[in-house]
């Protein structure tokens, strides 16, 4: 075991502090540890067991379930046995699980439940190189092609421990660790190929860069077929020898945070909006003396925020101030967050507000926000301790490079850059060329080689919570209902997918006259509305995944044009034109929303 990969520095855990807690899972209404020398036990459990269903090296194992011991393991133990791991969404659909488990080629999944199990058994003819289902702790299916966490654990005891030693000794640095599955602006989503030199790079980069050890605690709740998730979950804690918690259900994230006051959290800008609106509330209902402490308090924690961005420490008097804020506000309220203990919070995954980031340094949290993408492990700029400004996303990731390219398009290079998309040469020659990632992302540095992000080649929209989603398949599915002429897909920044549609002139009047309604307004007509929402939730949100589904549209007054700039002279359109021109009708589906 002499290349410095992930699965080395987890054995070097199970040697160095067998007895320390490697995670805990709620139980009984009580947090319960699993030492590392037992996760380590289990993860060599798990690989023989792989290779006794006949996982070869190369091989990979699909993951759908939400946050759970099973899924780390099982990805630890897919690279252990010379294998990748490849994440599902839980969202998505039985047609996007087939698509991805297909073609990752996977012939053993993991599965966390029955509703999990229910879209691969609905997917099962179309899914060729699948030869086995596990089921996570505490579901049993009935099948021949599924198997029990028991079960699947015990065909480990068929197979030699030295097997295992040689397949770990054979790991290559520059072999797949893990496939991360990322929608493209067209088409179905392409599987990112980490290399075991990608993720075991950039964990202990990133480490190093804040300064974390073996006595951190991590919340474990964002999706972990997302990298940022797994990089912190998987290949930091494995790296650093820390704990991780593993959250009981997105539902239960508040009450899990104040239990475990994390001293690292990672959050995507949706959940840092809802700590924001839960402040903002809770602040207002204060009056008189108690507004004005924690007004004064927050003052205080910006300018003290300020020059810790700087790299300095408050003197003198706002030293005194300082402390005195903390004693009355900063210390009451951080640890209602879940964030009393907190060391380093992190925003990644889609652009965060200023205004929120402002708003906590006010209550002596600083959120260091990440920019970089799944085909860069991760972070390609990060803002870090003692060098941070809000509103851009930060310096290049230490011993990487990132310049802006011809159009100012960002570059990277580096070893967190990825070696390429699985099984799509064209679309890694794309993006890969001569070692530089071509992000797609357009850019600028400041004077002190902070990076902004001005806007995107690729037109993926990427959520509030972090999704990044490509329109043009949802787009093309509600040109597919019979009133619409055009749509376009909104979302970016935004807590879901709204749309902009227009009526299709010649279907519009056929249904005017058979409804009696000729002569009328259509675009705000009851029933023409209902048609089309009838449409929307039958016809085109059961074909996607839950966070691609359409919650709202506007039915325009009129059709797009060439004259108007909305549509080029080959009639494709242009976004940007649009959501100027029909900002009003925008910002109405999302009006009153906190």
């Amino acid at each position: 075991m002499s290349a410095d990969t992930i699965i080395k520095r987890l054995h070097e855990n199970g040697r160095i502090r067998p007895n320390a807690p490697a995670y805990f899972e709620k139980q009984g209404g009580a947090w319960v540890p699993t030492s590392w020398q037992e996760y380590v036990k289990q993860v060599r459990q798990a690989a023989r067991a792989l290779i006794a269903l006949g996982l070869e090296p190369g091989d990979t194992v699909s993951i759908l379930g939400f946050n759970r011991p099973e899924w780390a393991i099982t990805l630890l133990a897919a690279m252990s046995a010379g294998g990748a791991g490849a994440g599902v969404y839980t969202t998505n659909s039985p047609g996007e699980v087939q698509y991805i488990v297909d073609h990752a080629e996977s012939p053993v999944i993991l599965l966390e439940n029955e509703s999990q199990w229910a879209k691969v058994d609905a997917v099962r003819d179309q899914l060729p190189h699948l030869r086995h289902a596990i089921m996570m702790r505490g579901t049993v299916i009935d099948d021949p092609l599924a198997l029990s966490w028991e079960e699947f654990m015990s065909k480990g005891n068929e197979v030699d421990e030295a097997e295992l030693d040689a397949r770990i000794a054979a790991i290559e640095l520059d072999q797949l660790a893990s496939l991360i599955y990322t929608s493209g602006t067209t088409g179905p989503p392409k599987g990112v190929m980490l290399s075991h030199d990608n993720v075991a790079f950039t964990s202990k980069t990133a480490l190093e860069m804040f300064s974390l050890n073996a006595n951190e605690r991590l919340l474990s709740y964002l999706p972990l077929s997302h990298i940022a998730e797994q990089m912190f979950t998987v290949h930091a804690g494995a790296t650093a020898g820390f704990a991780i918690y593993y959250a009981e259900s997105i539902d239960k994230l508040p009450e899990n945070l104040r239990e475990v006051q994390p001293t690292v959290f990672f959050g995507v800008p949706r959940i840092w909006e809802r700590f924001y609106s839960g402040v903002t509330e809770q602040l207002s209902k204060s009056t008189g003396v108690k507004a004005k402490i924690a007004d004064w308090a927050m003052g205080v924690g910006r300018q003290v925020s300020d020059l810790k961005n700087k790299g300095e420490e408050p003197g003198g008097m706002l030293s005194i101030k300082y402390n005195l804020a903390n004693k009355l506000v900063f210390s009451k309220v951080k640890p209602l967050l879940g964030l009393g203990d907190i060391k380093l919070a992190v925003s990644g995954a889609a652009p965060v507000n200023k205004e929120i980031l402002e708003f906590f340094a006010g209550l002596d949290i600083i959120i260091y926000e990440v920019y970089g993408q799944s085909e860069g492990c991760g972070p390609t700029t990060f803002n870090r301790f003692g060098a941070t400004k809000f509103g851009k996303t930060g310096q290049a990731f230490p011993n990487t490079q990132v310049k802006l390219g011809p159009d100012t398009e960002v570059l990277a290079n580096g070893r967190n850059v990825f070696l390429g998309y699985f099984k799509d040469q064209a679309a890694t020659d794309e993006t890969l060329i001569d070692g530089w990632l071509h992000s797609g992302d357009l850019g600028q540095f400041d004077e002190d080689g902070f990076l902004s992000i001005i806007g995107r080649k690729k037109e993926i929209i990427i959520t509030s919570g972090g999704k990044n989603i490509a329109p043009k398949n949802i787009e093309a599915a509600l040109k597919n209902l019979e009133l619409v002429a055009e749509a376009v897909v909104i979302g970016d920044r935004r807590k879901f997918l709204s749309a902009l549609i227009t009526l299709e002139e010649e279907a519009a009047e056929r249904f005017a006259e058979a409804k009696g309604i000729e002569g009328q307004s259509l675009h705000d007509n009851p029933l023409v509305i209902a048609e089309i929402q009838r449409g929307i939730d039958e016809e085109v949100n059961p074909q996607f995944a839950r966070v691609e589904n359409i919650r709202k549209f506007a039915i325009l007054p009129r059709n797009f044009t060439v004259e108007d700039g909305e549509l080029t002279p080959t009639l494709k359109i242009k976004r940007r034109v649009i959501n100027d021109h029909f900002s009003n009708q925008i910002e109405g589906m999302y009006e009153g929303l906190s």
